[in-house]
């Protein structure tokens, strides 16, 4: 009732000063279905939508809300989660996570984004995301702007429309084509998400060239595009407050500042050869880079930053973060090309506070 009861007060007054639902999307940057299915009391609103509507019908919130109120109802808060599959997601760890999170903190930080389960279960409502995939930061980006996620909503479809083992590799060998850095970030985005729902294992995978090698998971149907979801992440991501940024780790926490939360979940260390240095590719994430991870670690410390970071518990990650809190945890890996590299595997949550 209460839903039905606000659509109709914002309708009549979007329509008593002639302002359609069209303009006010462009006025608001929310999506025009979005707007129809708040008017028709199908949606509950978040308060920074509800913000954006009052701000752009040059209303105040207590005219919006101009009629009787149950006191029991309250306003939608976000339950959103990853839209891809990725290796290395923290939703199995995260009541832990959270348990051990400071209760309180200024802009939250999540260089290795990834999936983002930690970060879209937290909604906070100040970030600074990043990652070093810009594909996967393009399909992030996508949910941001209006105009950017209605164009991947209508790739997202046509993908789902074609699907069958012939269109999931014409589409996979995309960035074989040299202007394929060239095309817009929504349709970039929306070939990964598809590609991801429709692999094998939802295994993220380049070869050595940088092109996407996963052999398609032979299912009849792929549902890419999940509507309750997407447009939830759509309204959440839009918030100004909310920054994603696509390269290096170091440089997406230089802004960070005391009291502020840093949590970092890297490439994780390899059990196998843990102390040599030569162990990886120049592409990847091996003992160097997480020496200066430690690096980094060590100054926002002495910045007053609260720091989290996740890992291997390796001699070599031990050694590491050795005057730091580490604690121990366990988590089933269930990513991986090889059925063996699957199972239960020793973490460690390492925080500066």
């Amino acid at each position: 009732m209460l839903l039905e009861t606000f659509g109709n007060r914002l309708k009549t007054i979007r329509e008593n000063i002639g302002i359609s639902q069209l303009k006010l999307s462009e006025l608001t940057g929310v999506m025009r279905d979005q707007i129809s299915r708040i008017e028709n009391g199908q949606i509950n609103p978040t308060l920074e939508t509800v913000y954006k509507l009052s701000t752009a019908l040059e209303t105040t919130l207590s005219d919006l809300f101009d009629f009787s109120i149950d006191d029991n109802i309250v306003f939608k808060q976000y339950k959103i989660k990853p839209f891809v599959k990725w290796a290395g997601g923290k939703t199995q760890l995260l009541d832990k996570i959270k348990e051990l999170m400071p209760k309180e903190y200024g802009t939250y930080y999540e260089p290795f984004l990834g999936g983002g389960a930690v970060f879209l279960n937290l909604t906070p409502n100040k970030a600074v995301v990043a990652d070093y995939n810009s594909e996967l930061v393009s399909a992030f980006s996508s949910f941001k702007n209006s105009n950017d996620y209605q164009v991947m909503i209508n790739e997202l479809i046509k993908h789902e429309e074609n699907h069958n083992e012939d269109y999931y590799y014409e589409v996979r060998e995309m960035d074989r084509d040299e202007n394929y850095s060239k095309l817009p970030n929504p349709i970039k985005a929306a070939r990964l998400i598809y590609l991801n729902k429709a692999c094998f294992n939802g295994l993220y995978r380049v070869n050595s060239k940088g092109y996407f090698n996963v052999p398609s998971g032979k299912k009849e149907v792929v549902k890419a595009y999940q509507p309750e979801l997407f447009d939830d992440l759509h309204e959440y991501l839009s918030n100004p407050n909310i920054t994603i940024l696509s390269g290096d780790f170091e440089k997406a926490v230089e802004t960070a500042k005391k009291g502020d939360f840093v949590y970092f979940d890297p490439p994780y260390d390899t059990f196998d050869e843990q102390n040599n240095f030569t162990t990886y590719t120049k592409d990847s994430f091996g003992k160097e880079e997480q020496i200066r991870l430690s690096n980094v670690f060590k100054q926002l410390d002495k910045k007053g930053v609260y720091v989290m970071l996740s890992n291997h518990n390796t001699d070599f990650i031990n050694e590491l973060y050795g005057e730091f809190n580490i604690e121990v945890v366990h988590a089933r890996r269930n990513i991986n090309s090889k059925g063996s590299g699957r199972g239960t595997v020793e973490e460690v949550i390492i925080t500066n506070y």
